[in-house]
């Protein structure tokens, strides 16, 4: 790759405003992505073979898998509900008839030459999902449609320096490819996008989201054209598998075509890859039309009709989502639209503020106080500690209990930071850290009046600087007393009481 390709671009941060400024001219990417999203299930879609990950090579193979001659497909029921499930989930049609196709390649890893999937008459059609962005807007990215296809076997290049091994345990494994419009126009944009359906797939139960199990993968189609033209040629980096090189791939693809169109040439729609370690994307083979596949209806399956009452059944088991929840918080809790983002993100997060908040009737009235504790505290110490909040060693209970201690004012923010991490550490109560290390905070005005006394009669020179204007001697002061007090006393009480003895001097 040349490496005229990598000449600084700078990206403008604002998503109201998604130009790349070339050397000669500003440019606008136009993005879109097809995410191959593992259903969740026990068994194939036309097998019974498991679908557990990790077991040994070959292992989960049966004859349907394996393509033996005589074999033919069975539809999993179960994996059609769940697509269904999702598609109710990404505000999309639910099509009842819809056709299983051949779609026809060659490779070692797919043993039959062709794969079934969907091409014409997918199980879902037109749908949208709504990112947020921090300053409180939105956009919608529409849904072309979701269709279900057989995931192929796994190529293993580095076990031999001479041979490629083939591991069909993942041959056969039910897939929802989710294709959206070419709405996104930024790198963030795509990463909050596929954030947002990962989000629903795993509130759903319709996929794990594991994307370093490959459960969850994108290929990126990406082009760039001069803002108003008409779209450009766009290439596909195929087997993405990580929020962070799906954005690197994104910037690196749309500065190496900027780079080239404005040296006079043209794009040619390949098929691309990204290299994890240089950060390149590279051409892998010429980019295929549908009609290269030459898709025809699969003659050992019949068409898949699904009825009304069957898709209201499946809609009535469908949970709280994402944007019901976020809207459910800010109406209940008032919280702004980005905190309600957060904390719907992830379902395991939005559990843990829901039962933190049920713990105790008085945090309702608190519950800005319990986002800041889950989202800036609480994750802090299991980023450090690379844990997850679903095993994390303070419970909701707990926390619930911690933040009620600071807002009765037993204990100040400060101290709270520390029970935290000893509750992490010993997973013993709030309660039980505090009464144990006796960090009640100090309330009574008499003791903390003669902190402050003692503090200002060290400090005469300290004094005279406060009274002459200097101001900012205030926070010495209460960092004084508080040093005192091993940051028990209250900070409002000695901070007001600290003002008006200093006041009295003059």
């Amino acid at each position: 790759m040349n490496n005229k390709f990598l000449m600084p671009l700078y990206l403008l941060k604002d998503h109201m405003n998604n130009l790349i400024k070339g050397e000669k001219h500003d440019w606008e990417m136009v993005i879109g992505l097809e995410i191959h999203a593992q259903v969740k299930s026990n068994s194939k879609l036309f097998s019974s073979s498991s679908t557990k990950f990790g077991s040994s090579p070959n292992s989960q193979v049966s004859l349907v898998d394996a393509a033996m001659p005589g074999m033919l497909p069975v539809i999993n029921k179960y994996c059609v509900e769940q697509a269904v499930k999702t598609g109710v989930g990404l505000n999309a049609k639910i099509n009842n008839y819809s056709v299983f196709d051949r779609k026809n390649y060659f490779y070692a890893d797919l043993p039959q030459g062709y794969q079934i999937s969907q091409y014409k008459y997918p199980i879902v059609g037109e749908g949208k999902v709504t990112i947020d962005f921090k300053d409180g807007t939105s956009k919608d990215i529409r849904i072309v449609r979701l269709h279900l296809e057989q995931d192929a076997g796994k190529s293993l290049h580095d076990q031999n320096p001479s041979k490629t091994y083939v591991d069909l345990n993942r041959s056969g494994v039910a897939l929802m490819e989710i294709v959206s419009e070419p709405d996104i126009r930024t790198p963030d944009e795509a990463g909050m996008y596929i954030s947002k359906i990962r989000s629903i797939l795993m509130y759903l139960d319709t996929c794990d989201g594991n994307m370093q199990e490959g459960s969850l993968r994108a290929d990126v189609n990406i082009s760039v054209r001069k803002p108003g033209d008409e779209y450009g040629t766009r290439c596909e980096i195929k087997n993405l598998n990580s929020i962070k090189f799906i954005k690197q791939a994104i910037n690196y693809e749309a500065k190496r075509q900027i780079e080239i169109l404005e040296s006079g040439g043209s794009i040619e729609q390949n098929t691309m890859l990204f290299n994890t370690s240089t950060g390149k994307t590279r051409p892998m083979r010429n980019k295929e039309e549908a009609h290269d596949y030459r898709y025809f209806p699969d003659p050992d399956l019949l068409p898949l009709e699904i009825s009304k009452e069957e898709i209201g059944k499946i809609k009535s088991s469908i949970p709280e989502l994402p944007d019901e929840l976020k809207n459910k918080f800010i109406e209940t809790y008032k919280l702004s639209n980005y905190d309600a983002s957060v904390l719907t993100a992830e379902k395991q997060t939005s559990d843990y503020f829901n039962e933190t908040i049920n713990s105790d009737s008085e945090l309702k009235n608190h519950a800005k106080i319990v986002v800041n504790w889950i989202t800036s505290e609480l994750f802090s110490l299991l980023n450090k500690n690379n844990q997850d909040l679903i095993n994390s060693p303070v419970s909701p209970e707990n926390l619930g209990q911690l933040i009620k201690l600071i807002s009765t004012n037993e204990i100040s923010g400060k101290i709270a930071k520390d029970v935290l991490e000893d509750m992490f550490s010993s997973r013993k109560t709030a309660r039980q850290i505090v009464d144990e290390k006796g960090l009640q905070q100090v309330t009574d005005q008499g003791e903390i009046a003669k902190v402050i006394d003692e503090v200002i009669a060290e400090n005469p020179k300290m004094v005279e600087q406060y009274l002459a204007g200097k101001d900012k001697l205030l926070g010495f002061f209460v960092g004084q007393a508080m040093k005192l007090t091993k940051g028990k006393a209250n900070p409002k009480m000695l901070n007001d009481i600290l003002k008006q003895k200093l006041n009295k001097k003059n």
